[in-house]
């Protein structure tokens, strides 16, 4: 990551404050596993897929790297930072570009 402080764990006010400029995107789990997820809809298994590839892609050039649920015609994308136990910046970051793709209109 190119940013030092990314993965910095962020306090609540920081992390409710980011997640307000982020559309639908929620808090999930406690303590340690807490993340941010949001849930993509498609109108099949393909496009869900095509979308978690795309998604794959970018987190593999960031270094950080989303737990992803495909079903159906979903995709749940939820980020967390391991190594400081709870949402850093860069969970925010790519939360932002997972969006960014849709409207992008990839994939």
């Amino acid at each position: 990551m190119a940013n030092p402080g990314a993965n910095r764990s962020l306090g609540a006010t920081e992390i409710v404050t980011a997640l307000a400029r982020l559309e639908r995107w929620r808090l999930s789990g406690d303590g340690t596993e807490l993340a941010i997820e949001k849930e993509f809809a498609f109108p099949d298994f393909q496009a869900a897929m095509a979308f978690a590839n795309a998604v794959a892609f970018i987190a593999h050039r960031r270094d950080h790297h989303p737990e992803l649920r495909v079903d159906r015609g979903t995709c749940t994308v939820r980020w967390r930072t391991h190594d400081c136990g709870g949402i850093s910046r860069a969970d925010l970051d790519g939360a932002a570009r997972v969006d960014a793709l849709l409207t992008s209109g990839t994939p």
